[in-house]
């Protein structure tokens, strides 16, 4: 007898004790004398029923979750079948089944280095199809599509691409950005796990698209499982063919420094020199990398590249709002029942995402609110839950998309101990480089401070200082710092009074 299941290997469920899973499963299987194919997988993005274990039955995959050790003699005896853990069908699941899944197609399906089964899930049409296109055709069909950068800036991705193809210089780069340093954030990891051969699709494509025939990847320290499964994914693609010397990618490992995730910082990085901000002009489009022509991509940006190439264009721009286009992978975390990567159409609302499809806070407290696009993120309150979550809406809402980060918080959170972590935040993390950044944040902290112990004169000198950061900052560190303590305290005033052991 045959049994073939599938079981992550994803970060997150290793850590929930996916390996252990994996082990109590082999030894099951070889005490019964069964022959066990163990498939082992990228994650779906359902953290809370992580380790989840699928199995394949009249067409449909069928989970169990979460499972602890003690579960797997029992799932044999049932057959995999009626069981306590049982879920039925995954892509039934309420959480999975209302998202889009466009960029995140294959994660939690496949084996992450099995390329015939990348292939057989649509993998490569995307590039086949490039191939047979002039780079200013690849261009057009990527501005059309009106894919924005989904590191946080959201510039249209078309018009980087153009600049770079129009560009004049003996080389040109890749450079993927997967600094992914936002707390609350984890789809470029997911996605370097779960589907490494997307982004190097994604990036042959651009490759393709501006001239350029090297690619890099950047990647924090803190990511060892993405490190090790990308780096043997780009082995294989060399092995295939897929990278040569037309184009190849390497893969450099940061020290986690945050600032590191700007885009200069990062050259600078990749330069063997110090994470510090460079001025701007000239932008990196054209003199980037070594100073030459560098499209910047973040991860999801580039790999949501070859699902435009194989489906075109108005397929993709067919899912959004305004101008917010395609997909989104919303990842949710904090206090929330149901948190995961859930990969949407621009355009849900804030409170239909946390209260309908993550369940409310995991404390089971009423939410108070929740911080969107990273630590720098502005804090939005219940009574914004009508705001629809694109790049436009939620500037207009006075706060950011960024990454899609969003970390919720339950009526017992302390917003003006937030507000001045923001600010610590940004003086621990600060390359230096600008005034506001460097010496504004450390002001802010002391000013916060001064909130708390009831100075009458301090919100108007804060208010003053955070004008200052986000004008005269060169980067987004300094420049979004403003955002969760205007937020803080404009939405949770009550949280800035003074506090009892400052009275005392």
């Amino acid at each position: 007898m045959s049994l073939t299941l599938y079981l992550p290997k994803d970060a997150a469920a290793l850590a929930l004790g996916a390996d252990d899973i994996a082990a109590a499963l082999t030894a099951e299987a070889a005490a019964r004398g069964i022959e066990l194919r163990l498939v082992r997988t990228g994650s779906r993005g359902m953290v809370w029923l992580e380790p989840l274990l699928e199995i394949e039955q009249d067409g449909l995959r069928h989970g169990f979750g979460p499972l602890e050790v003690s579960d797997v003699k029992s799932l044999f005896e049932s057959d995999f079948t009626d069981h306590a853990k049982a879920l039925g069908p995954v892509e039934d699941i309420p959480f999975f089944a209302r998202q889009t899944r466009l960029t995140f197609a294959r994660c939690g399906v496949i084996d992450p280095l099995d390329l015939n089964a990348y292939r057989a899930h649509g993998g490569m049409a995307g590039l086949e199809r490039a191939r047979g296109m002039a780079p200013e055709q690849i261009v057009a069909e990527v501005t059309e599509s009106g894919l924005r950068g989904r590191g946080g800036a959201g510039f249209p991705t078309g018009i980087k691409w153009n600049t770079v193809l129009q560009a004049e210089g003996p080389q040109k780069y890749i450079v993927c950005n997967a600094d992914e340093g936002d707390s609350g954030t984890f789809a470029d990891r997911m996605l370097m796990e779960g589907d490494p051969f997307c982004l190097i699709e994604g990036m042959a494509i651009a490759g393709l698209a501006v001239g350029a025939t090297r690619g890099f990847v950047y990647c924090r320290s803190e990511y060892p499982h993405a490190i090790r499964t990308f780096g043997d994914a780009l082995e294989m693609a060399r092995e295939a063919c897929l990278l040569s010397e037309s184009f190849d990618i390497e893969l450099r490992v940061g020290a986690g420094s945050y600032v590191c995730g700007e885009e200069t910082a990062l050259l600078n990085s990749m330069e063997g020199k110090r994470g510090t901000v460079r001025a701007k002009p000239p932008l990196p489009a054209h003199k980037g990398f070594m100073a030459r022509p560098t499209v910047i991509n973040n991860v999801i940006s580039l790999a949501s590249v070859p699902v435009i190439l194989a489906e075109g264009a108005a397929h993709y721009k067919s899912f959004g709002l305004g101008r917010s286009l395609g997909t989104v992978p919303l990842q949710v975390a904090g206090n929330v029942k149901h948190g995961g990567l859930f990969e949407a159409a621009f355009g849900m609302t804030i409170g239909e995402l946390i209260h309908d499809i993550c369940g409310g806070t995991a404390s089971g407290r009423p939410v108070k609110a929740v911080q969107i696009g990273g630590p720098l993120g502005a804090y939005f309150p219940v009574t914004l839950f009508d705001t629809p979550l694109g790049y436009e809406e939620c500037d207009a809402a006075g706060g950011l998309i960024g990454h899609a980060g969003i970390v919720v918080f339950d009526d017992t959170a302390d917003m003006g101990a937030m507000a001045r972590f923001a600010m610590e935040f940004c003086a621990v993390e600060s390359c230096g480089t600008c005034t506001p950044c460097r010496i504004g944040a450390v002001r802010g902290m002391e000013t916060i401070d001064r909130i708390l112990a009831g100075d009458p004169a301090a919100p108007a000198i804060l208010a003053d200082l955070c004008e200052t950061m986000r004008d005269g900052s060169l980067c987004a560190l300094g420049g979004f710092t403003p955002y969760p303590v205007e937020s803080a305290l404009k939405y949770f005033p009550e949280d800035f009074t003074p506090r009892q052991e400052a009275a005392e």
